[in-house]
């Protein structure tokens, strides 16, 4: 298997073990997995030419659906998490003292 389909093969399992996380409540679990697709995302641009190879750029056209579903999973989960912060903050600290600690 040529070197960048092994690296997309690892952005695509990093891309998954990060929705898995994101449907979950773990912070640290979620914070490994955007660093393991930030480390894959980098092999991949570390190859270089990636652009120019054919099963390169078939492969990354056939992730896009994967790359947009973590996307909009993520952009969905930071307004819940913002909404609810809001609906805390209405109602004072008193009621909510351990939203965030110093």
């Amino acid at each position: 298997m040529p070197l960048g389909l092994a690296a997309l093969d690892d952005l695509f399992d990093a891309f998954e073990e990060l929705r898995g996380a994101l449907d979950g409540n773990d912070a640290v679990t979620i914070e490994a997995a955007c660093e393991r697709v930030s480390r894959a995302t980098a092999a991949v641009r570390a190859i270089g030419a990636w652009r120019s190879d054919a099963a390169v750029t078939e492969r990354l056209n056939a992730m896009l659906p994967l790359l947009e579903s973590a996307r909009i999973r993520t952009s969905l989960l930071a307004d819940h998490t913002n909404q609810r912060l809001a609906l805390l903050a209405s109602h004072g600290s008193s009621t909510a003292p351990l939203t965030y600690g110093r």
